[in-house]
């Protein structure tokens, strides 16, 4: 439940306006609520557990001295997440959504529980998308906005025991790239933040230990977070925080243009025999 607020009204004393934050009792969520309130935003920080998010809550009002609601929800379930939705949407203030609430499990499909496929595809994929309907729409009305989606360099690739979270980040990648195209001309930005691996909390309730995994490949959440909003404010679309070589993604850009090109055809390819 949400803690006891006013009416929502439109921030007249802030002119950075509010910023959404999902998972944001941790990790990189809690990293954004950190350098959002810097830059000087009001806060709405949604997540599972009260205690953690009133204690950030607290610290960020006393450091920054910005306005800090928290909104104490599951996104997985889906009468909290229409909440949320009808939170935010209600909001007026609202001008940044970070999509940042995640889950993930690590095993083979078939010693995946359906509870563990449920909240990967409920939290990952659903609520990111449920949320960005709601505001997407209000930021377009007013031609000023941000969307920030978390997704991931798995949503490029797959690994075994990663087919459900791979696919749903392969989701979150496409669904916010066609975000990008709906509001191309507008004021409205939508950002896509692919991280490699970064040291939160998901690695454990993964089953990977982040400690498991080799010396030097994995980032921590604060620099994931500033080389992301780094990405924002140069105007990237798609921010990979650990690529050093940016030309890798553009070959990549390329490479796809060509094949979508490619696939503009109604004749069956040469190589099956078929209509030729």
């Amino acid at each position: 439940m949400s803690n006891p607020a006013p009416a929502h009204t439109a921030n007249t004393h802030n002119a950075n306006g509010t910023a959404v934050i999902t998972g944001a009792s941790a990790g990189l969520g809690k990293v954004y609520a950190d350098r959002l309130a810097k830059r000087g935003y009001d806060l709405v920080l949604v997540a599972r557990r009260a205690d953690r998010l009133d204690a950030i809550a607290a610290a960020l009002r006393a450091q920054y001295g910005v306005a800090v609601r928290t909104v104490v929800a599951d996104l997985g379930a889906r009468d909290d997440l229409e909440r949320v939705a009808a939170d935010i949407g209600s909001d007026a203030s609202v001008t940044v959504l970070v999509n940042n609430a995640g889950t993930s499990t690590f095993a083979p499909l078939g010693d995946t529980t359906a509870e563990q496929l449920a909240a990967m595809n409920d939290v990952n994929v659903a609520a990111l998308v449920r949320l960005s309907q709601v505001i997407v729409p209000r930021f377009k009305a007013r031609n000023r906005g941000t969307v920030i989606n978390i997704g991931s360099v798995l949503g490029l690739f797959s690994f075994p025991g990663s087919a459900v979270y791979s696919g749903g980040k392969a989701y979150v990648n496409h669904f916010t790239r066609a975000l990008q195209d709906e509001v191309a001309g507008t004021g409205v930005v939508v950002q896509l933040v692919a991280p490699s691996a970064t040291a939160t909390e998901i690695w454990d309730i993964a089953g990977v230990p982040v400690t498991n995994l080799q010396a030097g490949s994995v980032m921590t959440a604060d620099a994931c977070v500033d080389a992301a909003l780094a990405g924002l404010d140069q105007g990237e679309t798609v921010t990979f925080p650990s690529l050093e070589n940016a030309a890798l993604f553009a070959a990549y850009e390329q490479a796809r243009a060509a094949l979508v090109a490619a696939f503009s055809s109604g004749t069956p390819a040469s190589r099956y025999g078929v209509g030729h």
